[in-house]
């Protein structure tokens, strides 16, 4: 079973990117999406086989998340049940028999850390939704977490040190993922792997020198660690300033 994840910043500009294309080639079970910056209508996506699902902000041309399947979910949900939270379009949960899959779009804490305060609040109930899922099944979810955890996940750790996305605050929400019984599961595989991001700003020619960020994740509830095959990240894609995240597991039993 292949999961994809993909930042696409903004999907028209992203369809005109060769998103099609890459997204056919890519040949995955479950594709999921965040940041499509759409309201519904303003795109029609022909994708034969996949089922659809949306989730759109209410403020106009911001976040959104999309999932498309091949296979049909037991069940579907927007948002994590908090009205503070649920505006923005930035989950989405799909059931299946055996587990739960999740797409999230974690707020930026922005220039400045003007938002900060709030992601803080966000990555607490972000959490607390996740685990309440994991009590029924176990939680696969994906997206960009707007974060980069250790040092070896982003070029240029001291300089970035007290902005946004490499923050202590931010660092520590998701260190506190990994001890409350979740993986990350490229690091599961490739624990001292350095070089290898998911994001790269499209100032100074970031991507050309490689000064990325590894932003972009897949955390699997650990009791599913044996059914993990691997975990990749899609470099040589283009058509956003992220580029597409992989994982492979053993197909349901």
């Amino acid at each position: 079973m292949k999961l994809i994840s993909w930042n696409v910043n903004g999907l028209r500009a992203c369809v005109g990117k060769n998103f099609i294309e890459d997204f056919k080639k890519l040949d995955a079970d479950i594709f999921c999406i965040q940041e499509t910056k759409l309201q519904e209508g303003q795109i029609e996506l022909d994708l034969p086989g996949y089922f659809q699902y949306w989730n759109y902000a209410d403020k106009k041309g911001y976040s959104g998340t999309a999932i498309f399947t091949k296979k049909e979910p037991l069940s579907v949900s927007y948002g994590i049940g908090v009205e503070e939270h649920d505006h923005e379009g930035r989950v989405i949960t799909l059931e299946f028999p055996d587990f739960y899959l999740v797409t999230v779009y974690t707020p930026n804490s922005q220039d400045g850390l003007a938002r900060l305060s709030y992601r803080m609040k966000w990555e607490d109930d972000f959490l607390s939704y996740i685990k309440s899922l994991d009590e029924k099944k176990p939680v696969i979810y994906c997206g960009d977490l707007n974060v980069a955890h250790k040092e070896i996940d982003l070029k240029n750790p001291k300089t970035n040190r007290k902005n946004a996305g490499f923050t202590d605050e931010e660092r520590e929400k998701i260190s506190h993922v990994l001890e409350s019984g979740f993986l990350d599961t490229f690091r599961h595989f490739y624990p001292d792997t350095e070089g290898i991001y998911s994001w790269w700003s499209y100032r100074f020619k970031a991507r050309e020198k490689n000064a990325g960020w590894r932003i972009d994740y897949f955390i699997v509830s650990e009791r599913m660690t044996d059914r993990l095959l691997d975990a990749r990240i899609h470099t040589d894609i283009f058509g956003s300033d992220h580029c597409p995240i992989e994982l492979l597991m053993k197909s349901d039993t």
